[in-house]
């Protein structure tokens, strides 16, 4: 049977966004599933109308899964209003970013990115308490320009090439701010909410989105982020730095495997 077979794409369609949700729910890094099943079951279809409706579904389940982390983690010392003002920063920045894809080559940032990654996996192994305990170490005005600082950068990144902004963002806020790997995931997602917003948005207003596969998709992407924040403030820091350093050394193998093509 053809991958292009409607009769089961939909279904196939639907697994790997909740597979994606789940791992995205937890550390980040769903678009390392979600996007390449929507490129290989729809093959005919434009690339931004791709990216358009896995939009659809990744700001649902990263709403959906923030949701839960405010809930399981009432209480907790996070500056919120920090969290907002990067989120704010990183919305705007999506934009900036999405509009200079037209002008800049994205081939040139996966090396880059591809380092940044090797870099942060080797940190977070080799610093066993990294993410394990939660003390925030910024704080004022200090805190509000790292969050504006974070929310530029990143959000550029996410608007102009985007895989794996959920991590590094994890990795951030863990590392910048000293937050535990479980508050740091609750930020996280407020501030790729924003991002997804922005994104959305455009693709929306260009007419981008195929609604008959974007929306079961997000209802599947909201059960498993879902089920994946439960988990993980279930099993608590260690079991999501585990996790973090599987799906970045994901990241690190997909990413190496495409600069080592485009370099051969």
């Amino acid at each position: 049977m053809p991958l292009s077979d409607p009769s089961y794409t939909l279904p196939v369609l639907c697994a790997a966004s909740l597979l994606a949700g789940l791992i995205d729910g937890m550390v980040g890094g769903g678009g390392l599933i979600q996007l390449p099943a929507l490129l290989l079951l729809l093959p005919k279809v434009p690339v931004p109308t791709v990216l358009g409706t896995g939009k659809v579904a990744s700001l649902a389940g990263t709403s959906a899964s923030a949701f839960r982390y405010l809930r399981g983690l009432a209480g907790v010392s996070i500056n919120w209003r920090t969290v907002a003002v990067a989120a704010v920063v990183a919305g705007c920045f999506a934009l900036l970013g999405a509009r200079a894809v037209s002008g800049l080559n994205k081939d040139l940032v996966k090396p880059l990115v591809l380092a940044l990654l090797v870099l942060m996996a080797a940190y977070t192994f080799w610093r066993k308490d990294f993410g394990s305990l939660h003390a925030p170490r910024l704080h004022g005005r200090r805190e509000l320009w790292t969050g504006v600082a974070l929310g530029a950068s990143i959000g550029f990144y996410d608007g102009f090439f985007g895989p794996g902004t959920g991590s590094l963002l994890l990795f951030a806020f863990v590392g910048l701010f000293g937050y535990d790997f479980l508050a740091a995931s609750a930020s996280a997602k407020v501030v790729n909410i924003a991002t997804n917003i922005t994104g959305l948005a455009y693709f929306i207003s260009t007419g981008q989105v195929l609604y008959h596969y974007a929306l079961p998709m997000a209802a599947c992407n909201v059960l498993g982020s879902t089920l994946g924040a439960r988990l993980a403030l279930s099993r608590g820091t260690g079991f999501v730095r585990v996790l973090f350093l599987v799906v970045v050394s994901g990241f690190i193998l997909k990413l190496g495997w495409e600069t080592w093509q485009a370099m051969s």
